[in-house]
């Protein structure tokens, strides 16, 4: 992994595009001392996106597993709420 200032991010954009994109270079931008940002392929992007998707539906069906005996049938909350079915 590149870590690079953002001046030199700045100085060196095209160059640090074209690294992520066809060699798959991650690069961090860091900001007084500190990481900032990163530069990554858009395939790196995609993953990242899927893993968080696939992190959420798991999260999902687990909440749901633990809810499901609290669950409140449709009728009652239409009746609560003066609405009819």
């Amino acid at each position: 992994m590149t870590e690079v200032s953002v001046s030199e991010a700045r100085q060196n954009l095209a160059d640090l595009l074209g690294r992520a994109h066809f060699k798959g270079e991650r690069i961090v931008v860091r900001r007084a001392g500190k990481d900032y940002a990163a530069i990554v392929s858009v395939e790196d992007l995609q993953l990242i996106e899927q893993l968080e998707d696939e992190i959420d539906a798991r999260e999902a069906k687990r909440i749901l597993a633990e809810e499901a005996d609290k669950a409140v049938p449709l009728d009652d909350v239409l009746a609560r709420h003066g609405l009819k079915a």
